[in-house]
């Protein structure tokens, strides 16, 4: 199967780490080809949406800390999306109109055959903080507005608040409201802009002190590991970006619950890839542009997340009797 990344430049990726290079690895060693196009590289003509691709091949052995992981096989190329096996998302934000863009070209070209991951529509349909506010009994006490009274009345009957954008990602713009916040006003009104930008109020949850925890659900079903991200000393965001230490850790009675009810939701609307943010017992946002944390959690626990994720693309794409020749040929 040829597998086309949307994905950023690969030069400045950090291979080691990063879950979109396991990804890659997997599916090579599954017998898999790889094909590479950035998010600029999508267009359509004469109705169809085309990929200005270039294939690409792992060099064996490879320094994952260095720059020569990969190589191209050919010049890049004109291809339709329907051509390829499998089109895997995995741009990283900003969330931008040019990304929004993406999403409909996505979805164009699943019409025309393509197989998507995640699918265009869903990725813009699930916006990842308000998504939460489907699955309700999961989360904590929530606001979503612009409206500087109703975030001051929140304030005042929570005490302690979790103030953030909802276009934000690893932690930026995000505010604890303490019970006397001096800087209340300034604070609402820098994230509001002036109450003209809506935002999302949340209780603060106290055991974000024992990890944000990223829970992976693929194909459907949960990894049974997640990667609690431990926040630095007097820190309240755990985001790997804002310094948070990651933990690999099993998957307790309650998580299991969460990622039991929501997974096979989200699968149906071709979200083959979620990750849920878990503090505590409460559902903080459902991450579906690009979840991360496959390295982490394979390196601490053994458990093999992009073998895990190729194995579900594999089932979602494949004939059956295909993939499980892939899986005898490859185990």
């Amino acid at each position: 199967m040829r597998v086309l990344f949307v994905i950023d430049p690969l030069p400045d990726l950090k291979a080691y780490k990063d879950s979109s290079v396991a990804m890659m690895r997997a599916l090579v060693a599954r017998g898999h080809s790889l094909s590479v196009v950035l998010q600029g590289g999508l267009f359509i003509g004469g109705g169809h949406v085309y990929a200005h691709a270039t294939p690409i091949s792992l060099a064996p052995n490879a320094d994952l800390h260095a720059h020569n992981w990969w190589h191209e096989e050919s010049v890049a190329q004109d291809i339709a999306l329907n051509e390829f096996g499998a089109v895997l998302m995995r741009k990283d934000p900003p969330f931008d109109m040019e990304y929004v863009y993406a999403t409909h070209l996505l979805e164009y070209a699943e019409a025309q055959g393509a197989r998507v991951f995640n699918s265009g529509a869903a990725i813009r349909n699930h916006p990842e903080k308000l998504a939460i506010t489907e699955f309700a009994k999961f989360t904590t006490p929530t606001l979503v507005t612009r409206d500087m009274n109703r975030l001051k009345a929140f304030h005042i009957e929570h005490h302690d608040v979790i103030v953030k954008p909802l276009d934000g990602m690893g932690g930026t713009g995000v505010f604890r409201l303490a019970p006397q916040e001096t800087n209340l006003n300034a604070i609402l009104e820098a994230l509001t802009h002036d109450g003209t930008r809506t935002i999302m109020a949340q209780r603060y949850i106290p055991e974000i002190k024992q990890g944000d925890k990223r829970i992976l659900l693929i194909g459907g079903e949960p990894v049974p590991f997640c990667l609690a991200r431990i926040p630095l000393a007097g820190e309240t965001r755990g985001n790997l970006a804002a310094g948070g230490r990651g933990v690999a850790q099993p998957l307790t009675e309650r998580d299991w619950a969460i990622a039991r009810e929501i997974a096979p939701q989200l699968v149906t609307r071709g979200l083959l890839l979620v990750g849920l943010d878990v503090i505590g017992e409460y559902v903080t946002e459902i991450n579906v542009t690009s979840p991360t944390c496959f390295v982490e959690i394979t390196e601490q626990t053994g458990f093999n997340v992009a073998e895990f994720f190729v194995q579900a693309l594999e089932r979602a794409v494949l004939p059956s009797s295909t993939a499980s020749r892939a899986k005898t040929q490859n185990t």
